[in-house]
């Protein structure tokens, strides 16, 4: 029987605009739900690591414990590497993984953390099943992920509401789920786990500085990125729509009332002992 592999594309790709918000990423502004949690022993698996900023700032909090950042494309990795050396970090690798069928014995990690992840994968059931055979008795499965339909902003722009519903429909025809957020928590229950701490939090972009990079950040990505050709290339939008909404974000970025809140589902799940 062939090893399961996901159904879904990845909706953004890795476009600079892409790498400037996840080398921004954090273990504190994205992971604070799990940092707790941490052990200085623990051995932990970060599923989708991108860059590695998240998967250094777990292995530094890990000193005496190991982290593995797995990703599918063997680039990115290389810039993970990078981050990593950058910071002279001994205890930690990285690998090429696919979460629907991880390269691992069963009982490897004390931890398995997955960021941003699930809203992007054909079978986030499965994926969670897969995360749970590799962490040990005991361990934790902790995931993360944006909710675009409970995105929230001000002041009112008809070009932000056309950029949401066209980022909704790219990223489900990709096969994803974009409101995965809101569905963390009935995902882990199908997988079968019951101790499960479902939590919420979020990023906000008020100040001019914070206005200026998400606006920008998403005018880019509208143009220029790999969502961009999606959304040309299945018939969801032209470049003339794309160029009004890419003019909506900028347009937003300038607004110094401006404010957007992206909000996070989070779950930490237990493997039973």
């Amino acid at each position: 029987m062939p090893e399961p592999r996901d159904t879904a594309v990845y909706t953004h790709g890795h476009h600079e605009s892409v790498l400037r918000s996840h080398t921004w990423r954090t273990a504190a502004n994205s992971a604070a739900y799990l940092v707790p949690s941490l052990r200085p022993h623990m051995k932990i698996l970060d599923i989708g690591c991108g860059p590695g900023t998240i998967t250094a700032d777990l292995a530094e909090l890990v000193p005496d414990g190991r982290v593995t950042g797995v990703d599918r494309v063997p680039e990115i990795l290389d810039r993970a590497r990078a981050t990593a050396a950058g910071r002279g970090l001994a205890n930690i690798d990285f690998a090429v993984a696919d979460v629907h069928a991880l390269d691992y014995p069963d009982d490897t990690f004390c931890v398995v953390h997955a960021h941003q992840v699930l809203q992007h994968v054909g079978d986030p059931v499965r994926a969670l099943c897969e995360m749970k055979r590799v962490v040990r008795p005991g361990g934790i499965i902790a995931a993360r992920d944006a909710d675009y339909a409970a995105m929230t902003w001000y002041p009112a722009s008809g070009g932000l509401d056309a950029w949401l519903d066209l980022y909704r429909r790219v990223a489900r025809a990709n096969g994803g789920e974009p409101d995965a957020g809101r569905r963390l928590k009935a995902w882990a229950r199908q997988a079968g786990f019951t101790d499960i701490t479902a939590s919420s939090g979020t990023w906000t972009f008020a100040t001019p500085e914070e206005r200026a990079w998400w606006s920008g950040l998403w005018a880019d990505r509208t143009l220029a990125s790999e969502y961009a050709d999606r959304a040309r290339l299945g018939g969801h939008a032209d470049d003339g729509e794309l160029r009004a909404v890419a003019e909506a974000w900028r347009e937003w970025g300038t607004r110094e009332d401006g404010w957007f809140s992206v909000l996070h589902g989070e779950i930490l799940c237990r493997k039973e002992a």
